[in-house]
């Protein structure tokens, strides 16, 4: 078991976004101390791992929720799941792409000024 400020420490989020994940239903059946403090399991720093991941490449918050509420509702949503993931995966191979054109553009840029002396 993990106090909020360890999981948040985990998981690189901010505790304000850890409350906000659990209001939303994103974080779901998070445990309780019998001071009513939160704290969260390996299973719920998983989550935070994959959230961490998702959100870092852009997935917005909408598409984590739905993809959180399949994988609760049982493994028949696993083609489900997989489709949600893979289309996230061609929408952040192709901000790879614009990123790496832009990178070259940017490298060539400094070049052109390296030559000037």
């Amino acid at each position: 078991m993990y106090a909020p400020s360890e999981a948040a420490r985990r998981s690189g989020f901010s505790l304000d976004t850890l409350r906000y994940y659990e209001k939303i239903g994103l974080l779901s059946d998070i445990g309780r101390t019998s001071g009513g403090r939160r704290v969260f399991t390996d299973e719920d720093l998983s989550w935070l791992v994959l959230f961490r991941c998702l959100r870092d490449t852009g997935m917005p918050i909408a598409e984590m929720c739905r993809y959180a509420e399949l994988a609760r509702a049982g493994e028949h949503t696993a083609g489900e799941r997989r489709a949600l993931l893979e289309r996230h995966a061609a929408r952040v191979e192709e901000q790879m792409q614009l990123l790496q054109r832009q990178y070259d553009h940017l490298r060539e840029k400094i070049r052109f000024y390296e030559r000037l002396g």
